[in-house]
């Protein structure tokens, strides 16, 4: 198996069934969801990870054989191959109610600032990287995307497209 950025490749169970070199396995994802936001493998359970192309982790509800030539396959979940990896606006928006680590919550002022695609200066105690940004909507903390804290700002890595004033 190679990378071919036309069809999908399952992601191997373990890295000893890894035939690409830099391909993620399911036990790494897992294990980076876990350990970043405390999101517990078993929420995956019923998915399938895939890769199309170099670093584009998809996640399937189900299962196929693999390869698979198509077009899309489920939702993208993480970008890996580069030096951190970073989980997707969609994955946050479907998989990140079960974090239990590394989320940023946002007043409504900030949560419509973030959502705009604004950067802002904000005080967080916990790690740099890539976060989960919530905000409360009926009683409930909801994800609203994927942030980037350093040196005490929070840039927002909402998508041009999916950027809105509310």
């Amino acid at each position: 198996m190679s990378d071919e950025s036309t069809r999908f490749d399952r992601l191997p169970a373990t890295d000893a069934e890894r035939t690409v070199e830099e391909r993620a396995s399911r036990e790494e994802v897992l294990d980076w969801f876990d350990e970043r936001f405390g999101i517990e493998p078993s929420v995956f359970d019923s998915y399938s990870f895939w890769e199309r192309g170099a670093g584009k982790i998809w996640a399937f509800y189900g299962d196929l054989d693999s390869p698979v030539d198509i077009e899309g396959l489920g939702m993208t979940v993480l970008r890996t191959r580069q030096e951190h990896w970073k989980p997707t606006l969609e994955a946050v928006q479907r998989f990140g109610d079960h974090a239990t680590r590394n989320t940023i919550q946002l007043s409504r002022e900030q949560a419509t600032a973030f959502m705009a695609g604004d950067d802002q200066t904000l005080s967080w105690d916990g790690d740099w990287g890539y976060l989960i940004v919530t905000h409360e909507l009926a009683g409930e903390q909801e994800p609203l995307g994927v942030g980037l804290y350093t040196y005490d700002e929070l840039k927002s890595v909402v998508p041009k497209g999916r950027r809105r004033e509310l």
